[in-house]
């Protein structure tokens, strides 16, 4: 796990308990580049950016580097493994979109943070377990964390 420069305050803002992390999480400094998974020669399996701001976005579409979560993304992509970015903000302008292109000609998956409603969710952890399932699909990773679509009946 790495988190950018702001995160810290997103998370206050949003998570009042702070952030709770499974045990055998390792957290990782922004600018150690020393991690395994900054370099080619160890890529990641998959990495997913949860939320991402259009900054990291643009950032990661560009190529810069610039930190090791930023470089991390960059191997994902030149080792063609999966890179999953979840940008949340609205409304999008037109460099926006041009970044998703870019994005997704290199081979990211975008999935914004769109949430179901059809589950009708009764809590705000169940519309973001909408989200969070649906970045969980995309890994494979079998989960509960929102009821399936059903179909019709008869």
């Amino acid at each position: 796990m790495i988190l950018s420069n702001y995160a810290q305050a997103v998370i206050s803002e949003e998570l009042p308990e702070g952030l709770r992390l499974p045990d055998g999480v390792r957290q990782h400094g922004l600018k150690s580049m020393n991690i395994p998974f900054a370099s080619g020669s160890n890529p990641a399996d998959a990495m997913v950016v949860i939320p991402c701001s259009m900054g990291t976005l643009g950032r990661i579409a560009h190529g810069t580097s610039e930190d090791a979560l930023l470089r991390s993304a960059d191997v994902v992509l030149k080792e063609k493994r999966k890179l999953i970015l979840v940008p949340r903000e609205a409304p999008l302008n037109l460099i926006h979109v041009k970044n998703f292109e870019l994005l997704m000609l290199a081979g990211a998956v975008i999935i914004p943070a769109s949430p179901s409603f059809y589950t009708r969710p009764q809590t705000v952890e169940q519309v973001v377990d909408t989200v969070v399932a649906r970045v969980l699909d995309h890994l494979g990773i079998e989960n509960t964390a929102m009821p399936r679509w059903r179909e019709e009946r008869d």
